[in-house]
């Protein structure tokens, strides 16, 4: 065991340091102090000093400084905005132009008033002979609805639109109120009208609009406007064809329009539906038609709503019906001969919530309006064209089409394809897949009855109103525009 001396040895005595010399210390210190990178870091110590009590002399709440264990207090959230996509200023037209056309509702048909159909800011008379047809509570909110009045129903819901604004300079969209459609229409079957009394209105619009400086600032990109019938009631080539030129005056060219059949070719022309009987007056209207549709019965395979067309060759409305009455025991049919098919009466409605599939052949156009009474009455929809639909209404419609409808080629039929065989082919799981798809997207076809909207339920004036919008916010993003 090794002992430990009291007294060190020599050797140790040597090895161990002498005291440092005080002047030899100081000289040291000096040298320290007088380096760059003492300096450096003195004056990175007094600059943090100053900052210190100049933040200790402003004038901070005491909640910035509260304890870390204090409730920290709630955040109020921003408000939304709803109107995020843009605002919307009406321009106050000349009365020649919407107010006194619908005052002159009684001339605007050569056969009878129009007047009734214009009722009740363009819904129509309210329907009658419906009961027992749709839920007992939900007829007053179904109407005799014109297909030509989406003019005067966009003109309305517009001026009640909370992303209205009253200052031209506070918008980012113009809306021209003009009623392109029933100025026309008056004109369309007269024998004695000419080629000028067909474009007068539109003429007449466009002198104004295009007088207006917000007009002149964006050349129209920024405008838009409903009319009210179909894209080729406006675009006549000659004076001696069908329709009016307003489409192709001067001024147009740029203002994008809403109209129920679109032009597929013509990025200006949005397809819109076409106005159906059914206007909600509640976000519960819509759930609970909803549900009847889900719910219905349904005891036919097929249907089919239409009259021949005697005046075209091969007729291909004339073959459906006769394809239809020959399998009576599969589909219904109502032929629309006459007047049986005109508002006031309930019998398509009926037919259509009967069916599992409608059948939707084009009508005196590529489109009809019994593609949306059809739907809404939560039937799906049997093609034949792909332009009835597929590249109509690509704002309100899914985008898989055979999500919600069945295609059929004409010339498969015409050639003796079996319609019945073909929808028998779908799966009960398949039918009632694609029903479930048509009915949650009923509420973009419909068109409700508060002109403020309903309350979170967006229909097709919404859609319409939101894809505008948005369009235009994008041609300011992107600079997308000629002149």
């Amino acid at each position: 065991m090794l002992s430990i001396s009291e007294h060190p040895s020599k050797e140790l005595q040597l090895k161990r340091p002498k005291s440092p010399d005080p002047l030899n210390s100081f000289n040291s210190l000096l040298q320290l102090i007088h380096h760059p990178r003492t300096c450096l870091l003195f004056a990175i110590l007094a600059l943090q000093v100053l900052l210190l009590f100049t933040l200790r002399s402003l004038p901070f709440s005491r909640q910035h400084f509260s304890p870390p264990n204090s409730p920290k207090p709630e955040r109020v959230p921003e408000p939304e905005d709803r109107c995020g996509s843009g605002r919307v200023f009406v321009y106050d037209l000349p009365k020649t132009l919407n107010q006194e056309i619908l005052q002159n509702c009684d001339d605007l048909n050569p056969w009878s008033s129009r007047c009734k159909a214009l009722a009740n800011e363009g819904l129509g008379q309210q329907a009658t002979g419906i009961a027992g047809v749709v839920p007992e509570n939900l007829a007053p909110a179904w109407y005799w609805t014109d297909q030509f009045v989406s003019e005067v129903i966009f003109h309305n819901r517009i001026l009640n639109h909370k992303c209205r604004v009253m200052e031209p300079e506070s918008a980012t969209a113009f809306y021209i109120p003009f009623y392109a459609g029933l100025a026309v229409g008056k004109y369309l079957w007269s024998n004695s009208s000419t080629a000028q009394d067909r474009d007068r209105h539109c003429e007449m619009m466009l002198r104004w609009v295009q007088d207006q400086p917000y007009y002149k600032r964006s050349e129209g990109w920024d405008h838009f406007i409903t009319m009210g019938r179909i894209t080729w009631d406006f675009r006549r080539s000659n004076d001696q064809d069908w329709g009016s030129r307003c489409i192709y005056l001067p001024g147009m060219r740029n203002i994008t329009r809403l109209l129920i059949e679109r032009n597929p070719w013509d990025y200006f022309d949005v397809g819109v539906p076409y106005p159906t009987g059914f206007h909600p007056r509640s976000d519960s209207d819509v759930a609970e038609w909803q549900s009847f549709v889900r719910t219905r019965n349904r005891t036919k395979l097929f249907c089919f709503a239409g009259a021949k067309r005697g005046a075209i060759k091969n007729d291909f409305r004339g073959l459906l019906l006769s394809h239809c009455q020959s399998e009576s025991e599969s589909c219904r049919v109502v032929d629309c001969a006459g007047t049986k098919c005109s508002n006031g009466t309930s019998a398509i409605l009926e037919t259509f919530l009967d069916s599992d599939f409608c059948l939707q052949p084009r009508g005196d156009s590529f489109t009809r309006r019994s593609i949306f009474d059809c739907m809404v009455a939560g039937s799906i929809p049997v093609f034949f064209w792909k332009r009835t639909a597929y590249i109509q209404y690509e704002w309100f419609l899914p985008g898989e089409p055979e999500s919600y409808s069945v295609y059929i080629d004409r010339n498969a039929v015409i050639n003796g394809t079996s319609i019945k065989n073909v929808l028998q082919g779908f799966s009960r799981e398949e039918v009632e897949r694609m029903r479930g798809k048509v009915i949650d997207y009923i509420p973009k076809f419909l068109y409700a009855k508060p002109q403020e909207g309903l309350e979170s339920v967006k229909d097709a004036f919404d859609i319409a109103l939101e894809g505008v919008l948005r369009r235009f916010k994008e041609h300011g993003e992107w600079r997308f525009r000629w002149k």
